[in-house]
């Protein structure tokens, strides 16, 4: 059985990969709506995107999921993490990455054609890795190096493209639970 708490944060995890990886439908856009969370920082984040999912419009979210990260030719935001740490062209983060997840026993889906780092993949490893139960370590390590470097300059290309609204929300409470996640991990 899995406590409480790390339940949550798989759940959180689950969650970001789902937003992040299409747009929501009616359905996760009213049970984001109706869940309820107290308290400051991720509580607050919480609350405005709650509202916002309130208030959106299913057809529009998805007008803007995909106009802001696939378009045509070159999105405006990518979601693939290595545009955000990839600092040398002779650098090849996808081969260690892959590397890390067959040593997880991960790997792609068949039918899957995205590179393993979007964000949505990265996130839903965390999850998987919560749920698993796997050691506090393991889980440092991994978001240490694939999500922590990459979710500032991500969350802020979100915040800094004009035609981001519902996801500009999404990014606000991703950012902060992620700060709460390095804080903890931190903590250990």
């Amino acid at each position: 059985m899995i406590d409480p708490e790390e339940q949550a944060r798989a759940d959180f995890y689950g969650l970001l990969a789902r937003l992040f990886y299409a747009p929501p439908d009616a359905a996760l856009l009213q049970a984001i709506a109706a869940t309820k969370m107290e308290g400051e920082g991720l509580g607050e984040t919480w609350r405005e995107l709650s509202h916002a999912a309130a208030l959106a419009d299913p057809q529009a979210v998805r007008e803007e999921y995909e106009s802001r990260f696939l378009g045509t030719g070159k999105a405006p935001v990518t979601l693939y993490t290595s545009a955000y740490t990839v600092r040398f062209t002779n650098e090849v983060p996808l081969a260690a990455l892959r590397g890390e997840l067959a040593a997880l026993g991960l790997g792609r889906q068949a039918g899957v054609h995205e590179p393993e780092d979007h964000i949505a993949a990265l996130c839903d490893t965390m999850r998987h890795l919560i749920a698993a139960q796997r050691e506090l370590a393991e889980q440092e390590r991994f978001f240490n190096r694939w999500i922590a470097p990459a979710a500032e300059p991500l969350c802020n290309a979100i915040d800094n493209d004009a035609g981001a609204v519902f996801y500009r929300r999404v990014s606000r409470f991703a950012r902060r639970f992620f700060q709460v996640e390095q804080t903890a991990f931190e903590m250990l």
